[in-house]
């Protein structure tokens, strides 16, 4: 019999108090209520103590809590991990179109109104024929790839959004618990070809952008050609960069703190600067002390670029390719060739919404150390150097 009854958890001060058989009522200064079980687990030819959060007062009733209790001490007694065998019980199984369905729900409000319909179209049309009945939790790349096959390359711009939105319908699957894996984005390179230029937002093979970039730093210096790597070198959106302004740019922190009213989803955004792009904003700002007004401004100095500007570049060097495009470049690079990086991180990076489970599962403060690692090895990549950053001087020469 427990030492606890429902009076005394009712008016237990603070502090903790044992029921018996390492189950404990927690009582925080606030009033505050959880259930608290602590038990060893073996591990190899030792054990250890585990305290496992069992949940408020609210979710469970004394009675409750002992048989929830009960059950994990016998895992553990068995030599199972019983946190493991609490959260499978936790499971819960969902269908692609269910999920994709939730993923709207969450994250529509957050959307333009033509992106949150256009999501939901992409999938039906698109998706649900190969994917639609799978459970989230069974779906693989050879699925993913089963699906974008038909567009693949007869309408690429397309497939590269509906490849990125199961992504999102996979990640937000994960953080909810209908999935136990990551989405499995990376290893598609290897089962689809690669696409052909073409639609509105081509985008340039992430391996040919180093020679791109550098094509453009051994050009005369212009506001649209600065404005263009720094919008490749950030992953930003062209729309961003040229309403980019300096008082949005912390050198000190290496951030570029992005306003809402730019935004494309009107919620603040900080970039983090890589070596690269701190060394284009040196040479954007010249001598200047402490400018103000537009990083990349028009040639009256008071207005932002055009948009045809950054598109002008791609056009006088015969590229197939759209600006926005070198997001997906960026995208691409990270799946295939930073596999330790998460695939929130880089959605992150992008300004993508993420959905909050997956926020605090990183915390805010790791996730922008992750992201700037992230774009620091862009960076390094586009200046095609593997193994040094590229080391730049206040008037923008390259230091060797």
């Amino acid at each position: 019999m427990g030492k606890l009854n429902v009076l005394s958890v009712k008016n237990a001060k603070p502090g903790r108090h044992g029921d018996g058989g390492g189950l404990y009522l927690l009582v925080k200064p606030t009033g505050a209520r959880s259930w608290l079980l602590r038990v060893r687990v073996r591990v190899g030819d030792h054990s250890r103590r585990r305290d496992i959060g069992l949940g408020s007062i609210a979710k469970l009733t004394l009675a409750e809590a002992r048989e929830e209790a009960a059950k994990l001490l016998k895992h553990a007694l068995n030599g199972r991990d019983p946190i493991a065998e609490r959260d499978r019980r936790a499971f819960v199984p969902k269908t692609f179109r269910e999920a994709a369905v939730a993923t709207h729900a969450a994250k529509a409000e957050g959307w333009a109104i033509k992106t949150a319909d256009a999501f939901l179209a992409s999938m039906e049309e698109h998706a649900y024929p190969a994917l639609g009945d799978l459970l989230v939790e069974h779906i693989d790349a050879s699925d993913i790839a089963r699906a974008l096959k038909p567009i693949w390359t007869d309408k690429p711009a397309m497939a590269v959004k509906v490849r990125h939105r199961i992504g999102a319908v996979l990640s937000f699957s994960k953080a909810s618990k209908w999935r136990t894996t990551d989405a499995p984005m990376r290893e598609l390179g290897h089962l689809l070809s690669r696409q052909e230029a073409g639609g509105a937002m081509a985008s340039m093979p992430y391996g040919d952008v180093p020679a791109f970039t550098a094509s453009l730093e051994g050009l005369a210096p212009s506001s649209g050609r600065q404005a263009l790597l720094f919008a490749i070198v950030t992953a930003a959106r062209s729309g961003e960069v040229r309403k980019a302004r300096w008082e949005q740019i912390d050198f000190d922190k290496r951030l570029w703190n992005r306003p809402a009213d730019i935004m494309k989803g009107k919620v603040a955004h900080s970039v983090t600067l890589s070596e690269y792009a701190i060394g284009l904003l040196h040479r954007a700002r010249g001598d200047r002390v402490a400018p103000t007004g537009f990083v990349f401004s028009s040639r009256s100095g008071t207005t932002p670029l055009s948009d045809m500007t950054l598109s002008k570049i791609m056009r006088d060097a015969e590229l197939p390719y759209v600006p926005h495009g070198f997001r997906s470049s960026f995208r691409d690079w990270a799946a295939e060739l930073m596999p330790t990086i998460p695939e929130a991180v880089a959605e992150a990076a992008l300004a993508h919404t993420i959905p909050d489970k997956v926020v605090r599962a990183y915390k805010r403060t790791q996730l922008i150390e992750l992201r700037r690692q992230l774009l620091e090895a862009w960076g390094i990549f586009l200046a095609g150097r593997s193994n040094v950053l590229p080391l730049w001087g206040a008037s923008g020469a390259q230091k060797v």
